[in-house]
């Protein structure tokens, strides 16, 4: 066999053999490797370059090799799981580089880390100042996660006492013109209302590039000549002005159930009932709820 094509097998079978490998492994050797999985993939990256290349008789050892790196790689992961201290001496653990906005000198000394090195680190997470920050910890991984101080922390609706509705899983019901039966079932709708919302916008399923089910359900057409229908500037005034009321609406029944007195929560009932007065005018089809 000549030397060129032994070398084409070699490498096809050391490229199957190698993600066959990788996938025994686990997903952690593709996102963040602590210090021995940078070590194994190294050592299994070098000796699948020797199985592919060297032309010596005994390159089958280089599986062999290959196999036993797996295996101890494996072996070594299944003891970090059952055991803390072996995970803290082969994966190391994290570190406290800031407590309550002042700076963990003895611990940056330990992982030989520079201040220009942390402040370019705390940048990258949209932290400017130290004083801001209550907790930030160097992971086994050499990432730093930071959690700022209570202050400083980007408002939610949990923080204002705003009651959200439950958030749905966006539903792919067409990609590259094909209706995907699957996730049509499961959003609860059928081929008939597709085709509905199709009619309206005179749209056949080849046209649409993607098209998604929204959690108010909605639907979203990206068509294949960059259109998205309906666009937002096209959107019905009414329908704008429901979405806001329905929030509101949300906001006046929780301030309704936590009235101190009779007095007040008449007043949000009634604030509640004028606004699903409002909505209905906008859209007689709607209803009271």
């Amino acid at each position: 066999m000549p030397n060129w094509l032994e070398i084409v097998l070699r490498t096809l079978m050391a490229v199957a053999v190698l993600f066959v490998l990788t996938k025994l492994l686990g997903k952690r050797q593709i996102s963040e490797l602590s210090l021995f999985e940078y070590i194994t993939g190294i050592s299994i990256g070098n000796i699948a370059g020797y199985v592919s290349l060297d032309v010596d008789n005994l390159w089958y050892l280089g599986l062999v090799s290959l196999i036993v790196w797996v295996g101890v790689a494996v072996g070594i992961e299944w003891w970090t799981l059952k055991s803390k201290k072996a995970s803290n001496w082969i994966d190391g653990k994290g570190r406290v580089l800031i407590r309550e906005g002042q700076l963990q000198k003895d611990m940056m000394k330990k992982e030989r880390l520079t201040m220009d090195e942390l402040m370019a680190q705390l940048r990258s997470k949209d932290v400017y100042r130290v004083a801001d920050v209550e907790f930030a910890v160097m992971e086994s991984s050499g990432e730093i996660n930071v959690m700022l101080k209570k202050q400083y922390q980007p408002l939610t609706p949990d923080m204002l006492g705003w009651q959200m509705s439950d958030e749905r899983e966006p539903q792919t019901l067409i990609m590259d013109g094909q209706v995907l039966d699957a996730a049509l079932r499961n959003s609860g709708k059928d081929n008939e209302w597709l085709k509905g919302q199709l009619k309206r916008y005179k749209l056949k399923p080849e046209d649409v590039y993607v098209a998604q089910l929204e959690a108010d359900d909605s639907i979203l057409f990206h068509l294949h000549d960059g259109r998205i229908l309906p666009s937002e500037n096209g959107s019905k005034p009414a329908d704008r002005i429901q979405s806001l009321t329905r929030q509101l609406e949300s906001e006046l029944r929780r301030l309704e159930r936590f009235s101190r007195n009779e007095n007040d929560r008449r007043l949000y009932q009634h604030a509640i009932d004028t606004l699903q007065s409002g909505i209905a005018k906008l859209n007689p089809n709607s209803g009271n709820k």
